[in-house]
This record gives structure tokens, sequence and C-alpha cells, in this order.
């Protein structure tokens, strides 16, 4: 049976995935995450993984957004999966372009590590 979760807990965990992010603390960001995490967002034809293909893709995005904003809007729980509704604002390293959007998540967690993210967002609000 899957561990139930509070909200206190949820919200704890995404404020140091967004605190890690924003300090550009990317081996505290990926800890969060378990080495067998399954990863899907609208990019994506097939899932990601594990942590190691996760941790390409979020250094390499990374490389390219300076992160300057991660606002959670809602979090919602039910056993262990978590809902969230979110809003990122990045700014382009090469260029200084500003791009913001927001998505919304689920994911679950087990033993205080993300094991599943599923993430949406319209990929159109990156150009």
């Amino acid at each position: 049976m899957p561990e139930m979760l509070t909200r206190d807990e949820a919200v704890l965990l995404f404020d140091r995935r967004r605190r890690a992010w924003l300090d550009g603390d990317l081996d505290a960001y990926l800890a969060l995450f378990a080495e067998n995490l399954v990863f899907l967002s609208p990019v994506h034809a097939e899932p990601l993984r594990g942590r190691a293909a996760f941790a390409e893709l979020v250094r390499g995005s990374f490389a390219r957004m300076q992160p300057l904003s991660f606002d959670f809007r809602e979090i919602a729980v039910q056993g262990d999966a978590v809902l969230a509704e979110w809003r990122i604002e990045t700014e382009l390293r090469d260029g200084g372009r500003r791009i913001a959007w927001d998505g919304m998540s689920i994911c679950r967690i087990e033993n205080g590590e993300i094991q599943y993210w599923r993430e949406y967002w319209n990929p159109g609000d990156l150009k």
C-alpha cells in the first residue's frame, strides 16, 4: 500500500525543489528524485527512465536558462500522489530573453523521493 503523504510534507519537498533550482544547486535538486525515476513531459515521445537520464535533461536546461522564479500556485495530495499547478520564469543565457510558462504536474513520492513525475504544459510557450 502506498505511503500516506501529508500536504505539509509535499509542500516541504516542493519548496526544497524550488530553492535548489533557483539557487542553481543541481545536485540538491536531483537528490530529490529516485534512481529509478520515470519522467514524462510534453516534449518527450517516450518516458525518461532513471535519475541519470533526467539529470542530463536538467543540466542541459539549466545551461540554457537562468531560473528567475518558480511558483507553486496549488498543491493537492491524494495518498502518495501530489498534484501541483505552477509557473516558471527563466532568462535565456544566450541573449537574455525572458520566458514564462504555466504547467501542471503529478508525481508519486515514496520514501521521501520522487519516483514518478509527469508534467503538462504548452511547448509553444517556450518559443
